[in-house]
């Protein structure tokens, strides 16, 4: 029985985040928790966990769960996963890319996704469900669906960078700024692996999410939440405009070079000059990303 593009697409997320030292030899990984992380239902992860079973991945454990083996250091190839890029077969992405092309209307029902995607009821109820966390979908009074023009424009795609560049380095300064040196190191080894350049088997989805990780992770040093909170809620917008941006390793590895940068200031407590470079990485991240609103042919962009 063919795997579905979903439950593939986690499973190569999966692999690349143990590539890149997110998940170690011997972590857990809780299909509950997965969910809530890839923002999807229990079960494509659970399809997702018995692939990366079968490829030795990873162990179920009877009565404990899932565990990583010591020798899943290894790339989608070499565990015989084919990779699934983010735009072609998900239909989660097929909706987001009709909606950015004006392919599809603005108003939609549940009936009318399951009929274009070739969906059942609950994958329609969780592919809405999850664009409605994203800020991009909402559920119309009564009945039916409205598609949000939220991030769909350059205009509002480009607010979103000077938003961040506005409060990220804010937070910095903040007088309740503490530098964690655990949260630092877990945040370096990824961003030192990505600044190598040796990127070969890890998914596009999981550097992005290693990039929008990295922000968060250093935000929620500020000790206000409400900084997190704002940048969080950013993140989900933009979204929608980065699925069809094609990622460029040279560019993943001059912006990790830049999180390390900052993360050696902010270790020597320099906060100041590292909030100084966080708005110019920002708005260096907007300079390569604004076209993806307007596709052209070579479009590329950085995961910031």
């Amino acid at each position: 029985m063919p795997h579905s593009p979903l439950a593939l697409r986690i499973a190569n997320d999966i692999i690349a985040r143990i590539g890149m030292g997110e998940f170690g030899t011997g972590s857990h990984l809780a299909t509950e928790v997965l969910a809530k992380r890839f923002e999807v239902s229990r079960s494509p992860v659970r399809e997702a966990l018995a692939i990366l079973c079968d490829r030795g991945v990873i162990e179920n454990r009877r009565n404990r769960g899932f565990f990583v083996l010591p020798t899943a250091g290894r790339t989608a190839g070499e565990t015989g996963l084919e990779p699934v890029g983010p735009c072609e077969s998900d239909p989660y992405y097929e909706l987001a890319e009709d909606w950015l092309k004006d392919r599809i209307g603005a108003d939609q029902t549940e009936q009318a996704i399951r009929d274009r995607y070739s969906l059942t009821r609950a994958q329609a109820q969780d592919l809405l469900s999850r664009a409605s966390r994203e800020g991009w979908a909402e559920p119309k009074p009564g009945y039916g669906w409205k598609l949000r023009q939220v991030a769909k424009t350059a205009e509002a795609f480009e607010e979103i960078y000077r938003f961040r560049a506005v409060i990220e380095p804010a937070a910095l300064l903040e007088p309740s700024f503490r530098f964690d040196r655990t949260v630092a190191a877990s945040l370096r080894r990824t961003q030192e692996l990505l600044a190598s350049g040796d990127l070969d088997g890890l998914a596009p989805a999981a550097m992005t999410a290693a990039g929008a990780a990295f922000h968060e992770g250093i935000i929620r040093m500020s000790g206000n939440p409400m900084f997190f909170y704002a940048l969080e809620r950013a993140n989900q917008l933009r979204r929608l405009a980065e699925y069809r941006l094609k990622v460029d390793p040279q560019r993943i590895a001059v912006q990790s070079r830049e999180h390390l940068e900052m993360l050696d200031l902010l270790a020597r407590g320099d906060n100041l000059e590292a909030a100084h470079l966080m708005r110019r990485h920002l708005s260096g991240a907007l300079a390569s990303k604004s076209p993806v609103v307007h596709p052209r042919s070579n479009d590329t962009g950085r995961t910031a």
